[in-house]
């Protein structure tokens, strides 16, 4: 994927005509949607909600100046939300909005320097199964940790999977009002969704319970404000302290980092095959960061690229980057004039939200997709969601990207073919399995495809026929298309032209790269000598191995052999 930045130019800061009128209405829709959005993801980490009111905010408006996808949304997110409210299970109270702001703080760090590093190249190698098994398991941590907050018991940290379900037996432990309160909520986001108001179906989904709770006088639902104070206006900036910063903290927020930035590099992504646009994948790692840096000092949770608010902000006919900007103004306005009533809203109203969330994020046909593609595919999903359930979140981040790695090193060395080019009586080229011996006087033209390093090398060197008991073959290489090798390939080519040479035979190696000749000089081995020939690379595909094969030719006439030809 090229690194390339198209769309970080002049026109996505200026909205022109038609953005004036649509940006700033896509963006007080984006901001109605995020408000209940970013109350449900703080109470989800067990800090004051408002906390998330403040990243809502935040989020797109600093992340929407920086992002090269214009359309991007950075606002709260329920993957790292899980894993930020695992990492702070040890901190209660005020050292636990302490702690988040510190978390906080240390991933938007990582993610600038994943930006600055241009690590938006590294995603490519996170596979989509390690993905999906991770946004599976996440989905449901997020559904467990949210049930006895819904139904009326304490909130737990998601953490523990067992005690979790254990809790759910005790039916008479459970609170009837706030579970009333709390699936009336879920019903009606459930509902909602599927008519012309599915836009509004957060809003409504809460506003309607509460209405109710207060008219019913259900003082005994907890509410916002009952479990921490609402604070007036938007908070000063500053540093959080270090008194909680420990190396798990570190841990866990480097962890955060890498789930916001593989979920950020897949939103950009989408938009750019949607638009016909150049996704930099890097300056967008460092966008995230800067944004999470604000929400930090401002007192606001962490933030990434978020699939649903992206995708509303599309379907709403955004024009430009003002859009997203747009709507961390607006919720601005509400946190300014509307904090008493964010207090009166129950907290398993907000659960029920998070629920549904987790619910929505569960995408059991493209999982069921992945499975029957079976081999690593199935191991990678397989793995990584049993990790997020049994280990914690970081660690299953941690086991997602060493199975893709042991994947990609594994089937890079098994993906490794060869073929042997033979001449039809026709005048075409035919391929066929290449023998697995040669004969005497044979010339032998070879198309390997593959990735060559490493154990990729060591699989050819397996495949290559066997020159023993032959007398004077030679073997035609081609190297069309491996621009640069590894030690491992070179030894292995020069192992084989010393087998050649015993047997009197030479080893040509055609369409060979001014990179990779240069690799072979300073290597000292496999230099141009009597059993060792480089062939140049030619802009005419075929020419090399042609000349190779005329090379051949001569030297065989020069032997008086009289050599079986396979070409």
């Amino acid at each position: 994927m090229s690194e390339a930045d198209t769309s970080g130019t002049a026109q996505d800061t200026s909205p022109g005509r038609r953005g004036w009128i649509r940006d700033p209405l896509a963006g007080l829709v984006d901001a109605v949607v995020a408000l209940p959005d970013g109350l449900a993801t703080a109470a989800l980490i067990g800090v004051n909600p408002v906390a998330g009111l403040y990243a809502a905010a935040i989020g797109p408006a600093v992340g929407g100046m920086l992002t090269s996808s214009r359309l991007m949304i950075v606002a709260t997110t329920s993957a790292s939300a899980v894993m930020a409210a695992e990492a702070l299970a040890a901190f209660s109270g005020e050292a636990r909005t302490s702690a988040l702001m510190l978390l906080v703080l240390l991933s938007g760090g990582f993610l600038v320097l994943f930006g600055l590093l241009q690590a938006g190249r590294l995603v490519r190698f996170v596979s989509h199964a390690v993905m999906t098994g991770f946004m599976l398991g996440v989905a449901v941590m997020l559904i467990l940790s949210q049930l006895p907050t819904l139904i009326g018991y304490s909130p737990q940290p998601p953490a523990e999977v067992g005690p979790l379900l254990s809790r759910l037996f005790h039916l008479g432990r459970i609170a009837p009002h706030t579970a009333i309160i709390g699936l009336s909520t879920l019903a009606l986001l459930l509902i909602l969704r599927r008519t012309r108001l599915s836009l509004w179906s957060p809003l409504l989904a809460l506003a309607v319970p509460t209405l109710s709770m207060a008219a019913l006088g259900w003082s005994d639902v907890p509410t916002v404000a009952s479990g921490s104070p609402i604070p007036r206006g938007f908070p000063l900036p500053r540093l959080p302290a270090l008194d909680s910063l420990t190396l798990d903290l570190v841990g866990s927020a480097f962890a955060i980092a890498v789930v916001v930035a593989i979920q950020g590099a897949g939103v950009s992504q989408g938009l750019a095959v949607a638009h016909g646009r150049r996704a930099n994948v890097s300056r967008d790692m460092m966008a995230q960061g800067v944004a999470n840096c604000a929400s930090s000092l401002m007192s606001g949770i962490g933030v990434g690229g978020s699939v649903s608010q992206t995708a509303l902000n599309v379907s709403l006919g955004a024009v430009t980057r003002w859009a997203g900007i747009s709507a961390g103004i607006w919720l601005l306005v509400f946190i300014l004039l509307i904090p008493n009533l964010v207090g009166l809203v129950p907290t398993s109203g907000l659960a029920a939200l998070m629920v549904s969330a987790g619910a929505s994020a569960i995408n059991w046909r493209e999982a069921l997709s992945i499975w029957r593609v079976g081999g690593g595919a199935r191991l990678a999903i397989v793995a990584t969601f049993s990790a997020c359930l049994a280990l914690s979140i970081p660690v299953a981040v941690g086991i997602g990207v060493l199975v893709t790695i042991v994947y990609f090193v594994s089937s890079s060395a098994t993906d490794v073919s060869m073929r042997m080019v033979v001449q039809r009586p026709d005048g075409q080229a035919e391929e066929q399995p290449p023998p697995a011996a040669l004969t005497s006087h044979q010339i032998l033209v070879l198309d390997v495809w593959g990735s060559l390093f490493f154990a990729g090398a060591r699989t050819l060197q397996e495949n290559l026929p066997d020159p023993a008991g032959a007398e004077e073959p030679a073997v035609i290489l081609r190297m069309r298309g491996h621009s640069a090798v590894d030690a491992t390939l070179i030894e292995v080519l020069d192992d084989y032209a010393h087998r050649l040479s015993k047997q009197g035979g030479t080893l040509y190696l055609s369409g060979v790269s001014d990179g990779l000749a240069e690799q072979f000089r300073r290597s000292g081995k496999l230099l141009p000598s009597s059993n060792v020939h480089i062939v140049p690379v030619q802009p005419i595909i075929g020419a090399a191995t042609r000349t190779a094969l005329a090379e051949a030719r001569r030297w065989s006439d020069d032997h008086d052999n009289g050599a079986k030809l396979n070409v």
